[in-house]
């Protein structure tokens, strides 16, 4: 896109979901699972991956994707049920997880007091203390044995000393991109450009994001305002049912969402989108007073050429008044109602359909 404004943000996907559509001639279900699986009494395991297929069915495969014999899959069922059934809840339980989180992602936005540098700790543990082996009596009697016994304590400490060194130095690293970020974070963002965009750009990232998202942005030359057009998922992109385990087959079977159901996850997740990167820019960039934010998707032009582009929604935010949303309790917030708080420009009809609107102009006047 970016034919509005001159800076982008690449961000990539974090938890992708599959759109679990059935079209003609194309069936496609969850992410598959990978698990190591008894392949016979002697105990021997088997790298296998579990292909789901759109009906919720189960394919096993070889790592490379070649499909397992019937008579080798019922073997594997065999020896291998209660590992698989709790893969196959486990991994249903982490799908619908996933769906509902694209209804609340809103939620977990931050409020506007939390502004400027939040400190991160190293999340890597020191290597634990080395164990010992301690001399028996008999070691006094058998001099080549203390002598085998002490190389050993000595392989340990060797050992470990270099890991905790290992540990030292990634932490020492680890600590030092800490310190630039605070670094930015606390003064560069104010007056520098770059330093926004970076700061803005890894604070966007730790969201989940379902696919790859482009953030087309603009800065006025005070830098007290930003615009900004945001490149939304189309609703066919969205996952459309949920994930039970029957109790007696190992399969999973899928609940398909309605259409108002599915057309009001799709609304509240874009509008979502749109309310968690509102609120990460005056959460992270404290000298920004002014948001334009827009909306937009790519459909498909009725006459069948290229795809087109289409504006969903567009708004104008100022930090006072974004600052007046009770973030205590975004639990009961609507991102839907919330974004009608502010100026705005979108067409929704009451079935949830989108149409398209113009957006606002880029006017560092703020008229």
């Amino acid at each position: 896109m970016g034919f509005r404004f001159q800076r982008r943000i690449r961000l990539a996907p974090g938890v992708r979901l599959n759109t679990c559509k059935l079209r003609p001639g194309l069936s496609v279900g969850p992410p598959g699972i990978r698990l190591q699986l008894a392949s016979g009494e002697a105990g021997e395991t088997l790298p296998v991956h579990l292909d789901i297929a759109a009906n919720g069915e189960i394919r096993y495969r070889h790592p490379d994707g070649r499909r397992i014999p019937d008579a080798e899959a019922r073997v594997l069922r065999r020896h291998g049920e209660g590992a698989i059934r709790a893969a196959l809840e486990s991994h249903c339980e982490r799908l619908n997880a996933e769906l509902d989180r694209l209804d609340r992602l809103h939620e977990q936005t931050p409020s506007p007091a939390a502004t400027g540098y939040q400190p991160r700790s190293y999340p890597v543990s020191p290597p634990s203390p080395v164990s010992l082996e301690e001399p028996n009596w008999w070691h006094a009697l058998w001099p080549s044995a203390r002598e085998r016994l002490e190389r050993e304590n000595q392989r340990r400490e060797a050992s470990h000393a270099e890991a905790y060194r290992d540990w030292e130095w990634q932490k020492a690293e680890f600590d030092a991109r800490e310190f630039e970020r605070q670094q930015r974070e606390e003064v560069a963002a104010w007056d520098d450009p770059d330093a926004m965009q970076q700061t803005l750009d890894e604070r966007l990232d730790e969201l989940g994001w379902p696919r790859e998202t482009l953030i087309d942005f603009e800065l006025s030359d005070d830098l007290r305002t930003m615009a900004l057009d945001i490149d939304l998922p189309g609703e066919e992109e969205l996952p459309d049912r949920y994930w039970t385990m029957p109790a007696k087959r190992l399969k999973l079977s899928p609940r398909k969402l309605g259409a108002t159901r599915q057309r009001e996850l799709y609304r509240r997740h874009v509008h979502g989108v749109a309310f968690r990167v509102l609120g990460t820019i005056f959460a992270r960039l404290p000298r920004i007073e002014r948001v334009l934010v827009a909306g937009y998707r790519q459909v498909e032009d009725p006459s069948g050429s290229a795809a087109r582009v289409q504006y969903l929604f567009s708004a104008k935010v100022s930090r006072e008044s974004w600052e007046r949303l009770d973030f205590d309790r975004l639990a009961r917030l609507d991102p839907i109602d919330a974004l009608a708080t502010f100026p705005l420009r979108r067409e929704m009809a009451r079935s949830g359909v989108f149409r398209d609107i113009v957006p606002f102009e880029l006017d560092w006047r703020w008229r």
